[in-house]
C-alpha cells in the first residue's frame, strides 16, 4: 500500500476545515486536483472517508477513527523535519568524539566551552579513551571524529590532519634533573621509571625511542591514567613521560618538566574519521574548530 503524504495532508485539511475549497486553497491545489488526492486515498484504504454534497462536507464514522492517527503521523513527520532543517543549519546537534585522555582534558573542554558558547544548541558526547579505543570507537561508529596517536592507522581511517606533541619528563623539584639542562636518552634510563600502561601511544613512544637505542624501557611501575603517573613521581617513585599536552603536568606544582634532548620522544596526533563516510553538520563544524587549534 503506498499512501503519499500528500494524500493524507489533503485527507486532514478537509477533515479539519469541513471544507474542499478552504482545504485547496491553504493546500495551493485547485479543488479537482484535491478531490484526485482523497480519492487516491480512499481507494488504497478500500473505505469511503467524507460524505460530500453540494453544501456540506462530513467525515464518515471511520474518517474520524482515522484522522487522528493520520494527524499524529503528519505532526510527527513536520517536527522530522524541522530538526533535521535545524540540524542542516547547524543551530543543534550532538558532537560525538573520542580522544586520547590528554587532549580530552586539555584541549578539547576550552574549545567545546567556546563553541557551545556561539551554539547553545549544541551537545557532546566525549569518550577520552587510549589509543586503540579512539580508533575502534571511530570504526564502530560510535563517535564521528577521533584524536588519537600514531603514524601507522588502517585504511579504514581517513586522517583529516596531524599535529606533533612533545614528550617531557617528568620529576620532583628536588630531582637532579632540576639542575641539569640537557636530559638525555642515557639520563632517562639510568632513572627508575613510572611509565605508561603499554596499550597506550605514550608508552610506544617510549619503547621505540628505548628500543632505536639498543636499551629496553623497564618500568619501576606502570599506571593506566596519566594522574596516577603523576602521583607515583610525587611519592618519589621515579620520574615519567607525559605529552606536552597532559594538564596533569601542571596539577602538581612541586613537579616539574624538561623535554628530552632526542627527536624519538614526539608524538604524532592524527584527527581521523571514518572512511568513505559524511560527517553530521555538527562534527563537521566543530572539527574546523580542533583544526584550528592544532594548527
Amino acid at each position: 500500500m503506498d499512501i503519499s503524504t500528500r494524500q493524507i495532508r489533503a485527507f486532514v485539511a478537509v477533515a479539519q476545515l469541513r471544507s474542499f475549497t478552504r482545504a485547496a486553497s491553504l493546500l495551493h491545489l485547485s479543488q479537482p486536483a484535491l478531490t484526485v488526492q482523497i480519492h487516491k486515498l480512499e481507494a488504497l484504504l478500500a473505505v469511503r472517508l467524507l460524505d460530500r454534497n453540494s453544501r456540506t462536507v462530513e467525515l464518515t464514522r471511520i474518517g474520524r477513527e482515522l484522522l487522528p492517527g493520520f494527524q499524529r503521523i503528519l505532526r510527527e513527520l513536520d517536527a522530522v523535519i524541522v530538526d533535521t532543517r535545524a540540524l542542516a543549519q547547524q543551530k543543534h546537534g550532538v558532537v560525538r568524539i573520542a580522544a586520547l585522555p590528554s587532549f580530552a582534558a586539555g584541549l578539547l573542554p576550552e574549545l567545546i566551552s567556546k563553541f557551545h558558547s556561539a551554539r547553545p544548541g549544541m551537545s557532546f558526547v566525549v569518550k577520552d579513551v587510549i589509543a586503540s579505543r579512539v580508533c575502534a570507537s571511530v570504526l564502530a561508529e560510535v563517535v564521528d571524529l577521533g584524536i588519537t596517536g600514531g603514524d601507522d592507522l588502517a585504511d579504514d581511517f581517513e586522517v583529516i590532519c596531524r599535529s606533533r606533541d612533545q614528550m617531557l619528563v617528568i620529576f620532583p623539584a628536588q630531582h637532579p634533573f632540576s639542575r641539569k639542562r640537557r636530559i638525555t636518552l642515557q639520563d632517562l634510563a639510568a632513572q627508575p621509571l613510572v611509565l605508561m600502561d603499554s596499550e597506550t601511544s605514550v608508552r610506544a613512544i617510549v619503547d621505540s625511542a628505548f628500543a632505536s637505542a639498543g636499551l629496553v624501557a623497564a618500568p619501576a611501575c606502570e599506571a593506566t591514567y596519566m594522574m596516577t603517573a603523576v602521583g607515583m613521581v610525587k611519592a618519589g617513585l621515579g620520574v615519567t613521560v607525559l605529552p606536552a599536552s597532559a594538564k596533569e603536568i601542571k596539577a602538581e606544582p612541586s613537579l616539574k618538566s624538561r623535554p628530552i634532548d632526542d627527536p624519538s620522544f614526539e608524538r604524532s596526533i592524527a584527527v581521523i574519521k571514518k572512511k568513505s563516510r559524511t560527517l553530521p553538520p555538527a562534527a563537521a563544524l566543530f572539527l574546523g574548530e580542533i583544526q584550528a587549534a592544532l594548527a
